[in-house]
């Protein structure tokens, strides 16, 4: 029973020490204010993300308490973008006429539903067209919901560009009716009818340090390079032309990853985060996966087209925020910074339902970079060359003496 007590005893230590062993893994921390036993959450500010891993993996949270044991607080990483519904209505196209204003394609919802969203999909490949969409109860009065709406696809070897998608204010009507104003009849291989709607998201508007803008008269391309303030997760970027004629241009969106200094100095490797067309039809706005950046650059090929006069660009992403569970009384810390670092596994990401809707908000302390425990290296056993000599001088000596004795000893008759 002793045996099992000591061995017992001795397992928390070593599981003690060995926590507060993996948190020198780390390179920085910050305390956790006002932490209570139960939930809280708390917002990843911004200067820590060009601190940690590019798929967050490496943060954890730590507690001392009174006895100085070291323990670890589960958390789930919560992103807080936007929720998106987009909900199909079931319609029938009931029918397809030519009128005075061009051809009319009515469609017949079988259940009363709200609408805000069409999108078109037209055998014809390459066409400009400007529409019109309206809206009747009984098919005998009918109610303007867009007009002089240009919808346009190209398809050619360089430029495959669709706009075919109708946005409007959400309305309820049983009978939609799509007015296309052309002379040829068009070929509307299908439509879909949604109610399209997102709610929550919280996003950051970052600052822009410096934005260059280069044209290029040999590949007809302007390249623009953006420098935030610091590193920052990003998930949108938004630009606005001044230019008040059509356009559609191809668009590539990079960051910097990598750098490498040559004889003719640093070299810049860029990773494509989205690309995508920038267009006068609808607003500039590109939306990707979550990135850690610093350094952007965008990449408009202009064709034989004259470059586009940009007013300015703006950069966004969304929230952070960590939610936490605590149990026991200790001074916790959130810690991060570890390359090594994998993705914890706790039981609370598989109860999400029983987190509580209403949470205490943490602050955070001050940065703190954790000072790593000096190594100490093995000394030789003979920092001096000349004692290393003089003690090989003294065992050679002792050998020889040795064979020397050997020697003089009479053999044995």
């Amino acid at each position: 029973m002793m045996l099992t007590t000591r061995l017992f005893i001795g397992f928390l230590i070593g599981c003690s020490t060995l926590c507060s062993a993996q948190i020198e893994h780390y390179n920085y921390k910050r305390a956790l204010k006002n932490v209570n036993e139960g939930w809280h959450q708390l917002s990843i500010p911004d200067a820590v993300f060009g601190k940690v891993k590019y798929d967050l993996s490496d943060f954890r949270i730590y507690g001392v308490t009174a006895e100085k044991d070291t323990i670890e607080a589960p958390y789930l990483l919560k992103i807080l973008s936007e929720k998106t519904i987009n909900k199909t209505i079931d319609f029938d196209i009931i029918n397809r006429a030519k009128g005075s204003n061009g051809y009319y394609f009515t469609f017949q919802l079988n259940a009363d539903a709200v609408v805000n969203q069409i999108n078109l999909n037209f055998k014809e490949q390459n066409f400009d067209w400007k529409v019109e969409l309206q809206g009747s109860q009984n098919q005998q009065e009918w109610f303007t919901i867009l007009e002089d709406y240009r919808i346009l696809s190209i398809k050619n070897e360089t430029t495959n560009f669709k706009f075919t998608k109708l946005s409007f204010p959400d309305a309820k009507y049983r009978f939609f009716r799509l007015v296309v104003k052309q002379a040829e009849q068009p070929q509307l291989v299908s439509a879909q009818l949604s109610k399209y709607e997102t709610s929550g998201g919280s996003y950051i508007n970052h600052t822009i340090k410096t934005i260059e803008t280069k044209e290029d008269k040999n590949s007809k391309t302007t390249a623009i390079n953006l420098e935030l303030e610091q590193s920052v997760s990003i998930s949108n970027l938004a630009i606005n032309v001044n230019d008040t004629f059509d356009y559609y241009r191809p668009i590539k969106i990079e960051f910097k990853n990598d750098s490498v200094k040559t004889e003719k100095g640093w070299k810049y490797y860029y990773r494509t985060i989205t690309d995508g067309t920038l267009n006068s039809l609808e607003a500039n706005s590109f939306s990707f996966d979550n990135t850690i950046a610093k350094h952007l650059r965008l990449t408009i090929y202009n064709g034989d087209n004259q470059p586009l006069s940009i007013e300015d660009v703006s950069v966004k992403g969304y929230k952070y925020q960590l939610i936490g569970r605590f149990t026991e009384s200790a001074d916790y810390m959130l810690v991060y910074g570890n390359p090594s670092a994998v993705r914890p596994n706790y039981d609370i990401a598989k109860f999400t339902s029983k987190i509580p809707k209403l949470l205490k908000d943490l602050s955070l302390g001050d940065e703190v970079t954790i000072v790593k425990k000096e190594k100490i290296k093995a000394k030789p056993l003979f920092e001096n060359a000349y004692w290393l000599w003089a003690m090989i001088g003294v065992i050679i000596l002792l050998l020889g003496g040795f064979t020397l004795k050997m020697l003089k000893k009479p053999l044995p008759e």
